[in-house]
């Protein structure tokens, strides 16, 4: 079935929507003939991603939350069913990075990190799961990193959230493939996106800076497209990036290297 084709009719639920990735797959879906569920905690974001989807924003459903806060989780699920009546697919893109020693991170910032990047989307994930598995079908995904594979420096709390994601996402896919239940990992190296501009530093804030390794990876739009080709494929791990995605194969057969590489790079 060509691409185009195997996205009609279907509902496309994808968080960290208002920006970067989520943005440019919501544009994906849309202009291949998906009803888009948008969420992210920028409001206006949202709203300005639905406007320029054009003749087409009628497909889009904004839908803002705080991946910190899964408190209304369970609710916001039920009144989307309510609306759409199934979940095809769930893209788990929203999150959070992190630009802080260990030494200087204080505990109450590496759970804010983990209450986003792990729980937030596991809470979501297991809020639509019994609606899939009623249906017997669905594809849920999870945006993960290339470092998390592997420990990487200033990124201690986001390393961790996202390997912690690697194991539900697996444990997902085995327990439910029976029931036709798909389940992938994204993993991005370099996407052109704000993630290192909104990363967390020691006391919260924003980094406020774009790494100059971000600023030179693929744009969100082609990231997108390997997305939804990985999805097509049923691929149970999808890789989004450039030439830095070799440190995963470096990581896995040469430790050694792996180690010597990653002390001297600043930013990834």
């Amino acid at each position: 079935m060509k691409k185009e084709n195997h996205f009609i009719n279907k509902v496309v639920w994808i968080t960290g929507a208002s920006s970067g990735i989520g943005e440019a797959l919501v544009h994906e879906f849309v202009r291949m003939g998906a009803t888009v569920i948008a969420s992210s905690n920028d409001p206006a974001g949202l709203e300005r991603v639905k406007a320029e989807c054009g003749d087409s924003s009628i497909m889009v459903h904004c839908v803002p939350f705080d991946l910190s806060d899964t408190s209304g989780i369970d609710k916001i699920v039920e009144q989307q069913i309510a609306i759409f009546e199934k979940i095809d697919f769930l893209l788990n893109i929203g999150g959070i990075s992190q630009r802080a020693r260990i030494d200087e991170t204080p505990l109450w910032l590496d759970r804010k990190i983990f209450e986003i990047n792990y729980f937030g989307t596991i809470a979501l994930t297991k809020a639509v799961l019994p609606f899939m598995l009623r249906k017997q079908s669905g594809h849920i995904l999870a945006t993960s990193s290339i470092s998390g594979r592997f420990g990487f420096p200033l990124r201690s709390a986001y390393s961790a959230s996202k390997q912690a994601l690697h194991g539900f996402i697996e444990t997902l896919y085995l327990e439910n493939k029976k029931f036709n239940i798909k389940a992938s990992v994204i993993i991005p190296g370099r996407v052109k996106t704000l993630i290192s501009f909104h990363a967390l530093d020691p006391e919260g804030k924003e980094h406020g800076k774009l790494d100059d390794g971000q600023a030179k990876g693929v744009l969100p739009q082609r990231a997108a497209e390997i997305i939804i080709r990985g999805m097509l494929k049923n691929k149970r791990e999808i890789l989004v990036g450039k030439s830095e995605l070799i440190m995963l194969h470096i990581r896995r057969y040469c430790p050694w290297l792996f180690f010597r590489i990653a002390d001297k790079i600043k930013s990834m």
